[in-house]
């Protein structure tokens, strides 16, 4: 099975682990449209993208933008929502209440109001897959409200699953991953990060946006998995 003709809708699809699995559905043969917050990332993306991939800037956070976007899109097989700030890697005193609602607000309730937005328009035999993370089944100090959120996104996707059954909802947990989403890390603090973590993990290095984009791909093509948490870690649970 690959994804050939059917139409996939990235929201995060601009950097990172987004725009790998666009490019992936892309080569797949699917119509890929991207969405983010910036104009100017989603033009960098277009550039990267076949021609005829579709993008458009959208603020997960706001609603109405939300709604008025699937309402233009029409029709498609597939959604993966993969947009999010920097992680926020703090010790409980030193997060503030503002801090974690702002985490949750792109990354829970934005997937929230996409599905609630654009389940409508997912073809049968089609699919969602959200992000989660491996921080809620390994939680370490300083992620509090990583793990609280990556909790949340599981729970989430069981519930969605159930729900929007046949339409089916799976839900990715990377670990360690080089991408945009460490760039508040301090560049010698993130390269001794990656370091002891690919030190650490029994494949021997951290993970590449593609790594991860294979397990969306996976999902999206496999019409038996839905409530499923796929963890793309490298074995970072196992240590």
């Amino acid at each position: 099975m690959d994804l050939q003709g059917q139409r996939v809708v990235v929201i995060g699809g601009t950097s990172g682990i987004g725009l790998a699995v666009a490019e992936g559905a892309a080569r797949e043969g699917a119509e890929v449209v991207v969405a983010s917050r910036r104009q100017e990332s989603v033009d960098a993306a277009l550039k990267r993208l076949p021609e005829g991939s579709e993008g458009y800037p959208l603020d997960a956070t706001d609603e109405d933008a939300v709604r008025g976007f699937f309402g233009r899109i029409g029709a498609f097989d597939h959604l993966v929502y993969t947009a999010g700030d920097s992680l926020l890697l703090k010790s409980l005193a030193e997060t503030s209440l503002e801090q974690a609602r702002r985490l949750l607000d792109t990354r829970l309730w934005g997937a929230y109001t996409a599905v609630k937005y654009g389940a409508g328009s997912i073809r049968p035999a089609g699919s969602v897959v959200l992000t989660t993370g491996t921080a809620g089944r390994r939680p370490l100090p300083g992620s509090s409200a990583v793990s609280a959120l990556c909790g949340a996104m599981e729970s989430l996707t069981r519930a969605l699953a159930v729900e929007l059954a046949p339409v089916r909802v799976n839900v990715v947990s990377p670990g360690v991953v080089r991408t945009e989403l460490w760039r508040e890390v301090a560049e010698a603090d993130r390269e001794a990060l990656f370091r002891s973590s690919a030190e650490s993990l029994p494949v021997g290095r951290v993970g590449e946006p593609a790594d991860v984009a294979e397990a969306f791909l996976y999902l999206m093509r496999g019409g038996y998995s839905t409530g499923s948490t796929v963890v793309v870690d490298g074995g970072g649970t196992l240590v």
